[in-house]
């Protein structure tokens, strides 16, 4: 059994969904701030909810090209353990984040190719945590949660110099072969563990991270 599998359940939204990851043995939970997202939450929404995560739990606040401004009202009022970029931040940006925040970023990168695979190295190097997400399709109005994977094979086995995540179309049925293919020690699953779209699933979150660790 590999129990250092680390988990995070992305995109909650209600005190039950918090409850169920947290029980469930998920190591971060993630609040989206993007207004497209059928997850996205308000900042006042955030902290009721970020209140009552267990100590040990890391909160994520999902980011999609936020301003300085948001970035820190969302700091001053939400409390925090992580910012994930999701949108196209330049490496120099994730600087900036990390600076403004006082907080370790962790950076997705959108994957379909090879060439992909290489713009990791840049975002490695200023990132605190990277997560190797699935590109999303070229007609698509949200940068994650799409229930789209990519080859992990392109990934097999690879390392960087900070800790990295694996995450796109990952479900309780895959999860397990997606860590044996790609070497991943964290997995993040959004809409993979939703009954619909944003409505998180107890029994299906409980699955996940049981396969995980399987």
């Amino acid at each position: 059994m590999t129990s250092d599998i680390r988990v995070k359940i992305c995109g909650l939204s209600t005190p039950d969904a918090v409850s169920a990851a947290a029980e469930a043995g998920a190591g971060y939970v993630g609040f989206v701030f993007f207004a497209k997202s059928p997850r996205n939450v308000s900042i006042e929404q955030a902290r009721a909810l970020a209140v009552d995560v267990p100590v040990g739990v890391a909160k994520v606040a999902l980011t999609v090209n936020a301003d300085d401004a948001f970035l820190r009202t969302l700091t001053d009022t939400v409390p925090l353990d992580m910012i994930q970029l999701h949108g196209s931040e330049a490496p120099e940006r994730v600087t900036d984040v990390r600076a403004l925040t006082g907080l370790p970023v962790m950076k997705a990168v959108g994957i379909a190719s090879a060439a992909d695979v290489e713009r990791l190295d840049a975002y490695a190097a200023v990132s605190d945590q990277l997560l190797v997400d699935a590109k999303p399709p070229p007609d698509g109005d949200l940068p994650g949660g799409n229930g789209l994977s990519f080859d992990w094979r392109l990934i097999s086995n690879r390392r960087w110099s900070v800790p990295w995540m694996l995450a796109g179309g990952l479900t309780p049925g895959n999860v397990a072969e997606a860590i044996r293919l790609t070497g991943a020690r964290q997995v993040d699953v959004s809409s993979g563990v939703e009954s619909g779209p944003g409505v998180k699933d107890a029994a299906a979150i409980r699955a996940f991270v049981k396969a995980a660790r399987i």
